[in-house]
Parts: C-alpha cells; sequence; structure tokens
C-alpha cells in the first residue's frame, strides 16, 4: 500500500480543523521528541473503559517512508472482556484474537467484510482479553478510513505501540475538558443483545466556537 502523505483538508475557520493531521520528518533517534511522550505499558494495562475515554486527545504518530503522520484521536470503542458480547474475545481463545490474550498496549488488527483493517491497542491485564478500537483521528472519522490513510494492516497486527514499529500513542498535553466528551452505544453491534445498548463508545467534541457581539 502506498498511501497519500496529504491529508484531506478542512476549511481554515471549521472546528474539525482542529483535529487536521500533521506530517514533519521523523527524528534521527528512534524514539519521540522531548516535547512529546510515549504512551507507557501501565497506561493500557488498565480497564478498557478508562484507556477509550483517556485516549481521547492523544496523538496517534505513523511513521511512512521516513515521515511522521500524526493525528489527534477523537473517536473510541471499549469492548472490555470475554463476558462483552460486543468484544471478539466472547468467542473464546482463537489464533484471530491470541493478542488480546497478551500484554496491554499491543496493537490488534483486524480483517472485517473482506476490505476494511480495523485498529485496536490491547489493554488490561495478559489473559483478560479487552482492547479499545480508535474509530476516529485526525481528519480521518470511520475506523477503516483510518487504517486504509495510514497504511494499517495485518503487519501490525500484535506488535508493540513503540516508534520501532512504525506505529504509536503520545501524550503530547492537550488536557480535555470533561463537558466535551460524549458516551454514546458502540457502533454496528447489533448482535450483541443487551451489550449492544451499553454506552461504551466515547467521541471528542470540538470545542465551541464563540463568535464576538455585535
Amino acid at each position: 500500500m502506498n498511501p497519500s502523505l496529504n491529508p484531506p483538508r478542512s476549511p481554515a475557520n471549521s472546528a474539525a480543523s482542529r483535529f487536521n493531521p500533521t506530517i514533519s520528518p521523523a527524528p534521527s533517534s528512534s524514539l519521540p521528541s522531548p516535547a512529546s511522550r510515549l504512551l507507557s505499558h501501565d497506561f493500557y494495562a488498565r480497564p478498557a473503559l478508562a484507556v477509550a475515554k483517556e485516549l481521547l486527545g492523544k496523538v496517534l504518530v505513523r511513521r511512512i517512508n521516513g515521515q511522521d503522520v500524526t493525528a489527534v484521536i477523537h473517536e473510541t470503542e471499549a469492548y472490555i472482556g470475554p463476558h462483552d458480547l460486543a468484544c471478539h474475545a466472547s468467542k473464546g481463545r482463537t489464533p484471530r484474537t491470541e493478542v488480546m490474550f497478551g500484554p496491554a498496549g499491543h496493537w490488534y488488527v483486524y480483517f472485517i467484510y473482506g476490505i476494511h483493517w480495523m485498529l485496536n491497542v490491547v489493554t488490561g491485564d495478559v489473559d483478560h482479553p479487552a482492547a479499545v478500537l480508535i474509530r476516529g483521528a485526525g481528519d480521518w472519522t470511520g475506523p477503516a478510513k483510518l487504517t486504509k490513510a495510514l497504511a494499517i494492516d495485518k503487519g501490525l497486527n500484535g506488535e508493540p505501540s513503540v516508534p520501532t514499529s512504525g506505529l504509536w500513542i503520545e501524550d503530547r498535553g492537550l488536557r480535555i475538558a470533561r463537558g466535551r466528551i460524549e458516551r454514546t452505544p458502540r457502533i454496528g453491534v447489533d448482535y450483541a443483545g443487551p451489550w449492544a445498548a451499553k454506552p461504551y463508545r466515547f467521541v471528542l467534541a470540538p470545542p465551541v466556537e464563540r463568535r464576538a457581539a455585535r
């Protein structure tokens, strides 16, 4: 896959433009710049609901052809374990879900509908299969659009969220007001019975733009 490194443009005065991805040359070091902070294993080794909420405002970084594409995460979904009927692990431990039973902070990338890749990060304790689906970052709303734009496929499945894998998440100090976080049911999980209505989807709403009184 040869992704374009020209992210879609939003109008300069659009609220959506606050999430715009940026592109910069990769640093000579394999580590993130001092101004940013790589999320640690301890961040991910917590319940999926906590991780899903706190990933909002964090920065997804994809290194492609020597350039770093960065995008603020603005939509996530939590899949909290084998008892969650919307979670793949509810069907048991399989070759597909094996990575979910492993250490937190590793990527779980799977294929859906025969055409799309979905990007998840494993959370919680080893042998408790849970993960967070990253549904939107930067200008890319929708998990399939995100993975296509950032050339994410099964080659990243099982890899750790660190710079050497080419895909990681950083905390760059963006603080999110509680009122900007919306919770809704997850998308496309009607098959999960009562679990379909659980408010496990987290969305970062753009800040309200205030206009000066005339």
